[in-house]
């Protein structure tokens, strides 16, 4: 449970505590006395739409897929796929199960992706809980840089692009309608990204990428857990991009990170690495 400041209807109120790792936002808000206020099954709008503005951040889930030696792609320009059928499965369900996807911007210059949810019955079984269809998604971007044409904004809903304080101006103007463009910074500050999301209630994050995101997540020490799916191949190509680039990281020979879990997903290992003390171990909603 986590002290927080929630706001409803322009009235902000200092609570007790907001329960961690439910879906879209809709966390159990009490009062300082212990008392259940609101929760996801609230019917009362009123206490429904809270939404959380004083924790510090969600808990952020950083998943990859890589080769045998840590490679995230070749060097070509058609996106490499790592993952088999089973394991695109396997992280469907995590996106599932989380309230928004992150992606840096040069994952969407790159491979163009809509991070939308495969599976009908996942959507519906978010609908049938009062959430949205699929997670929020969220873009980094320094420079706003971004394509207004790919597929991210031109396809569902709930769209949020952060970018420096330098860019916001241009990358609203052009994003217009397609995304809520979000100054963080100049530099752009995670710390400020992640309070950001957790005012809009989101409660867990998924970090997908790319290698500079995942290794400016990891080196500042700001992931709760890892996944980590491993592809039976070597790609072999120092000028391919790998998990993540250089960087002090928490974790080192003499702070070993402390495995959790080792699944299969079809012929790749998933390796689950619990990051922090709020690693809550919490397995996949199988919805098929």
């Amino acid at each position: 449970m986590t002290m927080g400041t929630y706001v409803t209807d322009g009235t902000i109120a200092e609570l007790g505590a907001v329960s961690g790792g439910l879906s879209g936002g809709q966390q159990l808000l009490t009062e300082p006395s212990g008392r259940c206020i609101a929760g996801p099954g609230d019917r009362d709008p009123a206490r429904r739409d809270r939404r959380l503005t004083g924790v510090d951040q969600p808990y952020v889930l950083v998943s990859c897929a890589m080769s045998l030696d840590g490679y995230i792609d070749d060097a070509s320009a058609k996106p490499l796929r790592l993952s088999g059928d089973a394991d695109i499965d396997r992280v469907d369900d995590v996106r599932a199960g989380c309230d928004a996807i992150l992606v840096g911007a040069g994952t969407i210059r790159a491979d163009n992706p809509v991070l939308l949810l495969r599976s009908q019955a996942r959507r519906d079984a978010r609908i049938a809980r009062g959430l949205r269809p699929d997670p929020a998604r969220v873009v980094i971007s320094r420079s706003g840089d971004v394509d207004p044409a790919a597929r991210i904004f031109t396809a569902g809903a709930d769209r949020i692009v952060y970018v420096s304080s330098a860019a916001a101006a241009g990358t609203s103007d052009r994003l217009s309608s397609a995304a809520d463009v979000v100054d963080a910074g100049d530099p752009v500050r995670l710390d400020r990204v992640l309070a950001d999301l957790a005012a809009r209630g989101v409660a867990r994050l998924l970090v997908e990428g790319g290698g500079s995101v995942h290794t400016q997540f990891l080196a500042a020490g700001l992931a709760d857990e890892l996944q980590l799916a491993v592809a039976p191949f070597f790609v072999g190509d120092s000028a391919a991009p790998r998990f993540v680039s250089d960087g002090r990281f928490p974790w080192n020979a003499g702070h070993r990170a402390r495995l959790a879990a080792v699944t299969q997903a079809g012929d790749m290992a998933v390796l689950r690495y619990a990051l922090s003390g709020r690693y809550d171990g919490s397995p996949p909603d199988l919805v098929t």
